[in-house]
């Protein structure tokens, strides 16, 4: 029931689902969440006390180019209409459900990506799982899918033993003239008027053996980054800071992010020097204004009333300080919580202002392509809410090489970037990377 064209067949699209779900007495923990996700294919979705893990596909659906957001929300809808639901629990990510994560750009993705990633990081999907387990605050849920009627209650399967784990040392503070080149092209091109802001990134390569248990990662990430959305869709693993938006029980919110320092939290007194300067630079706070202001733009049409935090704020992680600025919303008319991230994308936090002028450049600036990175990662329901957050901080698994066995390995292709401005110093912002690489890295680390 999938299709290799970039686009769904009718039949794929016209698929029946049957999706039942039924409340479970118990929420399990964070830990026994992840631990039913697969080892080598998760699919997980996780803040706090909120998350599901889906087990197995019911259904794949692939798209690639400039439509695939319009192509991708015309299939979901197509197949929400027609499915079978019972749901029984009524909450945000219940009932039928599909994961999904998004090329950044709209041509496919350059050489360099990383061995066995071409392919994915080039590929928009939508997964719907066999199954999933889910939790939202208090109350916790499955729900089973297939193409055809189902007969019973299946019982919850028990989770997967732990495996091993090798994990991959990456080079994210290994010299990289390619960049520091990039960030002094983007800044020509803007002192030449071609753009107020390009957003450059760079990514790092490592490997891990194919049978690594990826549950390590994900585990790391969850619980270090609890603030943070962590998820694994198709290979593409990370926790990131930024929703890009969340369309549920209807009401629109999200949350932008530009303007970073990294922490020293080993130091008090510096760190909070660090969140000082940024609450403070000219330079971070015209930047963050570009990025509310683009979300502004984009979501104005889609919103009755739109409201926004008076000033940006510092937003603490683990490893930086963020300026972020949170947005809520009245939404207008029927559109798809998968619609309104297509609307949004891409912002100027991960691309630059004026858009255009900097995708174009980013294209040239960047010529190995972002894959899935910067683009929309979530998940979407059969009455077209969701949340979907940028894929930051964070790596595309490839597939595995030799087989998932103990000979064979997997590429890791971790990416970060920052948005350059007139002024921007090339290496305090491959510093900014360094910082913005320690969630991943840290995550894959042996």
């Amino acid at each position: 029931m999938e299709n290799g064209s970039g686009t769904a067949s009718a039949a794929t699209a016209d698929a029946v689902l049957y999706a039942v779900t039924r409340p479970l007495s118990e929420v399990p923990s964070l830990e026994r969440l992840i631990a039913w996700a697969d080892p080598h294919h998760p699919l997980l979705w996780t803040r706090g006390d909120r998350g599901a893990v889906g087990i197995g596909e019911a259904l794949r659906l692939r798209f690639s180019g400039r439509d695939r957001f319009a192509r991708a929300a015309d299939a979901w809808r197509r197949i929400a209409a027609r499915a079978v639901i019972e749901d029984g629990v009524g909450l945000p990510g219940s009932g039928l459900i599909a994961f999904g994560t998004f090329a950044f750009a709209d041509a496919a993705a350059g050489p360099g990506v990383g061995p066995g990633a071409d392919d994915l990081a080039s590929e928009s999907v939508l997964i719907v799982p066999r199954m999933l387990i889910a939790r939202h605050r208090g109350v916790a849920w499955i729900t089973e899918i297939s193409s055809s009627p189902l007969q019973g209650e299946r019982p919850l399967p028990a989770p997967t033993g732990a495996g091993e784990w090798h994990g991959v040392h990456l080079p994210v503070e290994e010299a990289d003239e390619s960049y520091l080149s990039g960030v002094r092209e983007a800044v020509a091109r803007i002192e030449r008027g071609r753009a107020e802001k390009i957003v450059v990134a760079r990514h790092v390569r490592g490997a891990i053996p194919a049978d690594d248990d990826l549950r390590v990662p994900l585990r790391r990430l969850a619980e270090r980054y609890d603030d943070c959305w962590t998820y694994a869709v198709d290979g593409m693993i990370g926790a990131s800071p930024e929703t890009l938006v969340r369309h549920t029980d209807g009401a629109i919110s999200a949350r932008v992010l530009a303007g970073t320092r990294g922490r020293k939290p080993e130091d008090p007194a510096a760190d909070a020097r660090a969140r000082d300067e940024l609450l403070t630079s000219t330079k971070e706070q015209h930047e963050h204004a570009f990025a509310v202001q683009s979300v502004v733009t984009a979501l104005s049409p889609h919103v009755l009333s739109l409201h926004t935090s008076d000033e940006p704020f510092a937003l603490r992680l683990p490893n930086v300080w963020h300026l972020a600025t949170e947005l809520g919303a009245v939404p207008r008319g029927e559109g798809s919580s998968l619609e309104l991230a297509a609307a949004l994308h891409p912002t100027a936090a991960v691309a630059g202002t004026p858009t255009s002028q900097a995708v174009e450049a980013i294209a040239e600036i960047e010529p190995s392509g972002r894959g899935r990175y910067a683009g929309p990662v979530g998940w979407i329901d059969a009455d077209g809410e969701g949340e979907w957050v940028i894929a930051l901080r964070c790596a595309q698994l490839g597939e595995a090489e030799g087989g998932e066995h103990a000979s064979g390995v997997r590429s890791v292709t971790a990416y970060a970037g920052g948005g350059i401005v007139s002024g921007s110093d090339p290496a305090h912002e491959f510093g900014e990377t360094v910082s913005k690489f320690a969630p991943v890295a840290d995550a894959f680390a042996p």
